[in-house]
């Protein structure tokens, strides 16, 4: 026998889209919903060492919220962009594109922050909106009339209308419920790290394509960055595992010394890099949202941001559904959800795909060719202002929450 309760929507997943589509369902219905998000890791200090690139549409979406308040205070504004193409022993990197930061006079097109204290803002929130917050994983779930039920691991059950699966690239409630994922794995991994340095980054992130892939140094409060540094997995694993002093050496040779003396302050881990999308993003009952429906590879800072679409859409289709009377794991429902994200989540697929593998590769023909493509941008300015609102995510369809507006 277990104790099986009842909830209109059960989130798997306790992370950046599970907790703000649970604080957004919450508001948008004034209450009315009942929420509960499952998550294992809900309790234990967050092991992600990774800072995320927080695009002007995702601020408003947390300003609406009322989150931003709480982070704001860790959010670095990224006010300058430059693209640098060379290998790594050139001796300089010529700058072929620069970016300004700002989509509006005062409103920079993205903030950096680390990703504790956002989690741990949205799951503050979260209690205050009266979200059921359980440290517990979904192990399995089976449909019955009108509801999905889930089982715990801790022996209890949720019968819910909706299921969102919000657990992640390797989604066991996507693998449950019958949904392909189609993708692959690029042989990169991304290393990452946070380092200390003696100078001022004045809020410029740098993006350095070097053979093996990009090298990113993104601004952090302070005089700190966040590192985001791909090579092929053998290598990067073989890298992570050097002794301080040696890992030292070969961030500094991809680093320079333009800010000065670095020290790395944080531990560094290497996150295998792919591209993977679900076939759907629904099925019965149930919606995929963040990594459980795409990882894309972080060559434009997107993924968090992608997720955050994901979280306006979905709440949005619930939310217009419940006032019409609609029942919230509707097909209806779902179907506008996935309407609005797959077209969107394809391209951004396809863009990064592609620009992973113009850039990481060791052809001077291909580097002459990209070379003078980012040149003719950089004298383009019309251009260069539709690709920053393009990474700001205020073009296009965009849902309420994006644009700052309450559902």
């Amino acid at each position: 026998m277990t104790d099986t309760t009842k909830t209109d929507i059960l989130i798997a997943g306790g992370g950046f889209a599970g907790l703000s589509l649970a604080i957004a369902l919450k508001q948008g219905s004034g209450g009315a919903l009942s929420v509960a998000v499952a998550d294992p890791a809900m309790n234990r200090a967050s092991g992600d060492l990774r800072a995320s690139a927080i695009a002007a549409a995702a601020r408003h979406l947390f300003e609406t919220l009322g989150v931003w308040s709480a982070i704001a205070d860790n959010a670095q504004p990224m006010l300058d962009m430059v693209v640098t193409d060379s290998k790594l022993d050139h001796a300089m990197r010529p700058s072929f594109l620069t970016f300004g930061g700002e989509i509006a006079p005062g409103e920079p097109f993205a903030h950096m922050i680390e990703n504790g204290p956002m989690v741990a803002a949205l799951l503050d929130k979260a209690r205050a909106e009266g979200v059921d917050l359980r440290p517990v994983a979904v192990s399995r779930f089976e449909h019955g009339p009108a509801r999905v039920t889930a089982h715990l691991s801790d022996g209890t059950s949720i019968a819910a209308r909706l299921l969102v699966a919000a657990d992640g690239a390797r989604s066991q409630i996507r693998d449950q419920a019958g949904i392909a994922n189609y993708g692959w794995n690029y042989g990169q991994s991304g290393i990452v790290t946070t380092v200390a340095h003696e100078r001022d980054h004045h809020g410029r992130a740098e993006e350095h394509f070097l053979p093996a892939g990009p090298f990113a140094i993104l601004p952090l409060t302070g005089k700190r960055s966040s590192i985001v540094w791909t090579e092929a997995s053998d290598e990067a694993n073989r890298i992570v595992a050097l002794s301080d002093a040696d890992f030292h050496d070969e961030l500094e040779k991809r680093f320079g010394l333009h800010l000065g003396e670095i020290e790395v302050i944080a531990p560094r881990k290497a996150y295998p890099l792919g591209l993977f999308v679900a076939r759907s993003f629904i099925a019965d009952r149930i919606a995929l949202i963040g990594d459980a429906a795409h990882v894309i590879h972080p060559i434009a800072g997107q993924g968090l941001n992608m997720g955050l679409r994901d979280v306006a859409a979905l709440a949005e289709a619930i939310i217009d559904g419940a006032r019409l009377g609609i029942d919230v794991g509707a097909v209806s429902v779902l179907e506008r959800y996935q309407r609005w994200r797959r077209f969107d989540t394809m391209a951004m697929g396809v863009a990064t795909d592609g620009l992973n593998r113009l850039f990481s590769n060791n052809s001077d023909a291909l580097r002459l060719v990209r070379d003078m493509g980012l040149g003719v941008v950089d004298r383009l300015p019309n251009l260069k202002s539709f690709f920053i609102r393009e990474a700001a995510g205020i073009t296009g369809d965009v849902p309420k929450l994006l644009k700052g507006e309450v559902l």
